[in-house]
């Protein structure tokens, strides 16, 4: 049996996992999107089931000895292999069906997948992953999402302070509104933006894999600290945060309920202690934590597909 890492060998979170596996001895496979031209993949319906191999011009592999998979694709429209191509070109075409059929034995495959594709579907919608996280028992932020200038007028005169970032799955930098954003709120009537009232506290960035909650607290001065450097802050600090046991075992089963085997659960601690949770990430880039804080994410990651 083995394993499959679906990616770019290059990509930090695949190559911790990687080199985690090779530390264990751990057999695995490497679905590089990088050698897409070498790549081949084949699947057969057998009765009920559907089996296949896998070739990347080296060693094949059937489909059925895979154990479990670790996926962390990039789009594959923007693979540099393929970006000389005309849009409809036959590489282009290729390229696409190939992660089609990725994409479709990932869904339906007995091994265990981190993640699966319907799995993260939530993320592509801010609010209704929202709910979702509201449903689980955690306090969300209050949230305003409109194209009426009017409205965010009454909604920041209702809580004072007030951030705005993208509704969509798409990464967004979280600004605060300011006088000067009010000015030009008229463009919002083009686009829905989302709004959401501040909430001061303390950021902690929860990982969990399965049951294993690893937690990092980030200091920083900018809103959003991500992207502090494009503000003139300062790197963020990033250190271990010890989590309640209570909240802990939230964080588990919010990834439980989202089908999530790995997540990344973004919180905001209140001065009060409650914690305000803004979404779950279904392919985190953990390796910034771990690398800063110290915290064995690509480990345990690693022997979860082992032991799957």
């Amino acid at each position: 049996m083995t394993i499959l890492l679906c990616g770019i060998r290059s990509e930090p979170p695949l190559a911790l996992v990687a080199a985690e596996l090779e530390r264990m001895g751990a057999p695995f496979h490497w679905f590089d999107q990088r050698r897409i031209h070498a790549t081949r993949l084949a699947l057969e319906i057998q009765g009920t089931s559907i089996a296949g191999t896998f070739d990347d011009g080296g060693e094949r592999v059937e489909l059925g000895s895979i154990r479990s998979v670790y996926v962390r694709t990039m789009d594959d429209r923007l693979l540099p292999e393929i970006e000389a191509e005309p849009a409809g070109s036959p590489v282009r075409q290729n390229c696409r069906a190939l992660h089609d059929r990725l994409m479709v034995w990932l869904e339906i495959t007995p091994a265990m997948v981190v993640n699966r594709g319907h799995t993260q579907g939530s993320n592509a919608s801010k609010p209704y992953q929202s709910q979702l996280i509201a449903a689980a028992g955690f306090r969300i932020p209050e949230t305003l999402i409109t194209s009426d200038p009017a409205a965010v007028l009454a909604f920041r005169e209702r809580h004072g302070r007030v951030v705005y970032k993208s509704m969509s799955g798409v990464r967004s930098v979280v600004h605060m509104l300011t006088d000067l954003d009010v000015q030009r709120l008229d463009r919002i009537r083009w686009c829905p933006v989302q709004f959401q009232a501040f909430v001061d506290g303390v950021d902690v960035r929860v990982h969990t894999v399965g049951e294993t909650v690893f937690a990092a607290r980030i200091t920083s001065w900018a809103t959003d600290y991500r992207y502090g450097d494009r503000f003139g802050a300062p790197p963020a600090t990033v250190e271990p945060y010890a989590l309640d046991d209570d909240l802990a075992v939230r964080c588990v089963t919010l990834a439980r309920d989202l089908d999530l085997e790995l997540a990344g659960i973004d919180l905001r601690i209140t001065p009060e202690g409650e914690a305000v949770c803004f979404e779950v990430n279904p392919s985190p880039a953990f390796s910034y934590y771990e690398q800063r804080a110290g915290l064995p994410i690509a480990a345990a990651l690693a022997l979860r597909l082992a032991s799957a």
